[in-house]
């Protein structure tokens, strides 16, 4: 078991690494190797022999393997990344990379997303390193660059140009799992990630007639994309139940003392309340406008128009996305993939799902463990194209005025210090049997 040394470095470990500031602005505007340094110097220390990794420099990416205690075991991978999104530190109530603690919680960004999962696993490390303690199965740990934007200064690149890396892994964890959420009738609900939408970034181009803003121009490319963009925003897309999705609502229903009646969903979702919110952005494919470009001078009617879309779609709803796209852009509106990765889906009766559920219920006995499927994504999307399935699984045990899912990305991002505690507890937990 995770003994008091981890639970005191899991709290310094999430503040020192939030206080490095790894803003990931996209196109290749980040640092993380002062991160990455700091995570291989622990896992050094723990007796390991951290290999530090880059496509870009400065982009750097950490990699370690713990032996199992057995060989014929397949190999499990952990991984975490080091990166942040921005913050505007004006909106903020501290420093966002103070790693302020106060009153028992640990502020800044990347507090849960994801430095606080990267602190558990270096402080998991090294309590084994301390107790002379092994898992079960080879471990190899991961953190990685690059993951707030396209991955390919770290998973992509080490799934690509590294994959004897993680030789004999079959099975993934890393973040957005395992946290509490109340269901607003004195549930205590721990939802783990079995799958993950696609991601489908677009790229719109509508091309028409350059000329003068006062004269009439039926060939507007600015009005083409605009129709086009109206079109894509408002469209609804048809409701689509995958085999993960159908396990929650019905593990869901089942816990509210409801019939599962997947015939009629809307129905179904108002009777289980605020626990709805765990499946209803994950029903459908999606298609959210977020970006327009155009012209150059006000009375110019410019030839070309450019607008980006963030769409996401549900394992096997990719092909659907397609047709759908290219029906809804019309004949004067070209697109393409910006950014394109697949859809994941896990299975919820395998033996490491019932592994990480127990180790959950150990800590939590009043907890109930439900599957889920993230609306966004992870680096196990990279990763699969090692044949490694992924689940989310980075736990958290969470007061109720506390709005994990908000956290993300969002102002005055912390992250509870006896939450901290708890998942290094849980992690260890599973880990050693895993």
């Amino acid at each position: 078991m995770a003994d008091q040394q981890a639970l005191d470095e899991v709290v310094e470990f999430t503040s020192g690494l939030i206080r490095i500031d790894t803003t990931n602005r996209g196109g290749g505007d980040c640092r993380e190797r002062p991160a990455a340094e700091y995570a291989a110097e622990r896992l050094a220390g723990a007796g390991l022999e951290p290999l530090m990794l880059e496509r870009t420099p400065g982009r750097t990416n950490v990699v370690a393997r713990i032996a199992g205690t057995d060989p014929s075991a397949d190999a499990l991978l952990v991984h975490g990344h080091l990166d942040v999104v921005p913050a505007e530190a004006a909106d903020w109530s501290v420093d966002p990379f103070s790693g302020e603690i106060r009153d028992g919680v640990v502020w800044g960004r990347g507090a849960v997303d994801m430095k606080n999962m990267d602190a558990m696993i270096l402080a998991v490390v090294r309590s084994w390193a301390r107790q002379g303690l092994r898992p079960r199965r080879d471990v190899v740990v991961a953190f990685t660059a690059d993951e707030e934007a396209s991955a390919e200064d770290g998973s992509g690149f080490l799934a690509d140009e590294h994959p004897g890396l993680f030789e004999g892994c079959t099975e993934g964890v890393s973040e957005s799992g395992a946290f509490t959420f109340h269901d607003g009738a004195g549930r205590q609900l721990y939802p783990i990630a079995a799958g993950e939408r696609g991601t489908g970034w677009l790229k719109l181009t509508a091309r028409g007639r350059a000329g003068h803003g006062s004269k009439v121009n039926r060939e507007n490319a600015v009005t083409r994309l605009a129709a086009a963009v109206t079109r894509i925003g408002e469209h609804q897309w048809p409701l689509r139940l995958t085999p993960t999705v159908r396990a929650a609502l019905t593990e869901l229903a089942t816990l509210h003392g409801i019939d599962p009646d997947l015939t009629d969903v809307d129905r179904l979702l108002e009777k289980l309340g605020p626990a709805a919110k765990l499946v209803e952005a994950t029903l459908r494919n999606s298609s959210n406008p977020t970006m327009l470009e155009a012209g150059y001078k006000l009375n110019v009617i410019p030839g070309e128009a450019v607008a980006f879309v963030d769409g996401r779609y549900l394992p096997g709803g990719e092909e659907e996305f397609r047709t759908t796209l290219d029906r809804l852009t019309g004949p004067d509106v070209d697109w393409e993939f910006a950014h394109r990765e697949v859809a994941l889906q896990a299975p919820v009766d395998s033996p490491t799902y019932a592994r990480m559920r127990a180790a959950v219920e150990e800590f939590a006995p009043e907890g109930h463990v439900v599957p889920y499927c993230m609306s966004g994504g992870t680096d196990a999307k990279q990763f699969s194209r090692l044949g490694i399935t992924g689940y989310g699984f980075a736990p958290l045990k969470l007061p109720e005025d506390l709005d994990y899912q908000a956290l993300f990305h969002g102002v005055d991002e912390r992250v509870p210090v006896e939450a901290l505690h708890f998942g290094v507890r849980v992690l260890d937990r599973f880990l050693r049997t895993a």
